[in-house]
């Protein structure tokens, strides 16, 4: 019985380390926090999208404003194509008393032929306009902030 007893108890102490090394061990890969939401909400600026601007002397053409995500801006006019980045402010309140306001920075421009059949540089050009909202398609882009003296109407192709 001695013998079986001690061939027991050595069985138990080779096997203990071996069970040792085979527990679990952490993943290399780290554990996602877990949260009380999925739900991801973000905000886009309402003028995002794609807007058009027919030109009164050239009734053929159209000049398009694609407003993007991550503040680029890609304008299109006949030949001309210009890049470059806008900053949108919506109104601070929602009374409309100030119109929400629009900066443009030209950063790369072609060199080709506008709608209006001029070849201007524009690189490096800013604007600033205010926004007045006719509706949910159309706008203005205005001189001031009052919304008057309005230089352009846009119409929007596509969201």
């Amino acid at each position: 019985m001695n013998r079986t007893t001690l061939f027991i108890a050595a069985l138990m102490s080779i096997s203990a380390p071996v069970f040792a090394e085979q527990a679990p061990t952490q993943s290399a890969v780290p554990a996602v926090a877990k949260s009380g939401s999925s739900i991801r909400v973000g905000t886009r600026p309402e003028i995002l999208g794609l807007w058009g601007m027919k030109i009164p002397d050239n009734k053929k053409c159209t000049e398009y404003y694609n407003f993007r995500g991550g503040n680029e801006l890609v304008v299109n006019s006949a030949k001309e194509w210009s890049t470059g980045l806008y900053d949108y402010q919506p109104a601070p309140d929602n009374t409309q008393t100030k119109l929400p306001a629009l900066i443009i920075q030209i950063k790369f421009d072609n060199n080709q032929a506008d709608c209006s059949g001029q070849t201007e540089d524009q690189a490096g050009e800013m604007s600033q306009y205010y926004v007045r909202w006719l509706n949910a398609n159309t706008i203005n882009f205005c001189m001031t902030e009052t919304g008057d003296k309005c230089v352009a109407t846009l119409h929007r192709v596509r969201p």
